[in-house]
């Protein structure tokens, strides 16, 4: 593809292909159901990586070129990377001040999760902790904003997070070395999620996603997962190296934060209130993750009822149309949208207009990178 048909892509809302992740736990269906897909089914590819310009780390799966990356198609049928296009002008689809802090990364990652089985226990390295161990200037520190969930052989919906009062990294290292499962899941608060909640996962928080929960992550551009359990929940074994990274135990033990909090500090410390921003007669714009909650990124839901017109301040955004069918217009053009669909919006697009066609709102998730 030419420059200039690149610089004209700069210019306009990007759409981006389905993206399913490899991972060590099975889910996907609700994402299936969600995307329009005719025979929905659970299986090892229970995440949606959206505008990703990082690699997957799976063990065993190294010889899957570009796992991982996120991909658009060309006019004439090409499929090429994101960060492909990115890379022939950083400034025009990141903007100016983006670009002088991270180059050519997005400096933010967007999943979307559908668990069938409970997530192993596992820890996210802090940017200190990535910094040493992995030479990362990138921590994994993340967020999930439900947007549904199913129960499960009787199961609601839940997370496991944080240490509970009396946890120490004695008593946690012995959990471990034993294998009890048991006890390093009574290790952990356990907590009922429902739709709309918002919950910020700082790295070092102990945590899994339980059974049966739907939701949008935001987190850090990096995959490192360190795991306390050697088999999964329906059985597999999970390799040494896919649980401490080729780190060595001892290092990812060291990896986890060793504060218990009670369940009420939790919520206090970690869970986000969303804040309306701005209400008009075509639809309303609210924060779910504010600059104020955390620096590493920020989220705002858009609901269209007619139209809503939306500015860009210089940076780009990752677009989710959680729900709802429309328009997305920018200058004299449009494309239809609707649910499943994912847009990269380049810094240069300078404006746009989602446009509401169906009866329900038209919900759109607005994802951005950390500010400059």
């Amino acid at each position: 593809m030419s420059e200039t048909n690149f610089d004209k892509l700069a210019l306009q809302p990007i759409l981006l292909q389905a993206n399913r992740v490899w991972r060590t736990y099975s889910g996907g269906k609700l994402i299936d159901q969600w995307q329009g897909n005719d025979h929905p089914e659970d299986s090892s590819f229970p995440e949606e990586w959206v505008a990703s310009v990082v690699k997957a780390t799976n063990v065993g799966r190294e010889h899957i070129q570009d796992e991982g990356l996120s991909t658009l198609k060309l006019t004439d049928g090409t499929e090429i990377t994101l960060q492909e296009v990115i890379d022939s002008n950083p400034e025009a689809f990141l903007g100016k001040t983006h670009v002088e802090k991270h180059g050519s990364r997005t400096a933010v990652l967007v999943k979307l999760l559908d668990s069938s089985e409970r997530l192993t226990i596992q820890v996210h390295p802090d940017r200190e902790f990535a910094q040493t161990m992995f030479n990362s200037h990138f921590g994994k520190t993340e967020a999930w904003y439900v947007i549904g969930g199913r129960q499960i052989d009787g199961e609601e919906p839940y997370v496991l997070f944080g240490f509970k009062p009396g946890m120490t990294a004695e008593k946690w290292k012995e959990l471990f070395e034993r294998q009890d499962i048991p006890g390093m899941i009574d290790a952990l608060h356990r907590i009922p999620v429902r739709e709309g909640e918002v919950y910020l996962v700082e790295g070092g928080v102990p945590h899994a996603i339980g059974i049966g929960c739907f939701l949008i992550e935001i987190q850090e551009p990096t995959d490192y997962t360190l795991r306390t359990e050697k088999v999964t929940p329906r059985g597999n074994i999970v390799p040494d190296q896919a649980c401490h990274q080729g780190l060595g135990f001892e290092n990812m033990l060291n990896c986890f934060h060793y504060d218990a909090y009670s369940l009420e500090q939790i919520k206090d410390k970690w869970f986000i209130a969303p804040t309306q921003l701005q209400e008009t007669a075509g639809g309303s714009l609210t924060a779910l993750i504010k600059e104020t909650d955390t620096d590493r990124f920020t989220m705002n839901r858009l609901n269209v009822v007619s139209e809503y017109a939306y500015e860009n301040d210089g940076t780009f955004a990752i677009a989710i149309v959680v729900q709802g069918k429309g328009k997305l217009l920018w200058g004299s053009e449009e494309i239809s949208i609707k649910q499943g669909n994912t847009f990269f919006l380049p810094a240069s697009l300078s404006s746009v207009k989602w446009i509401s066609t169906d009866e329900s709102p038209l919900e759109v998730i607005l994802c951005y990178p950390p500010k400059p």
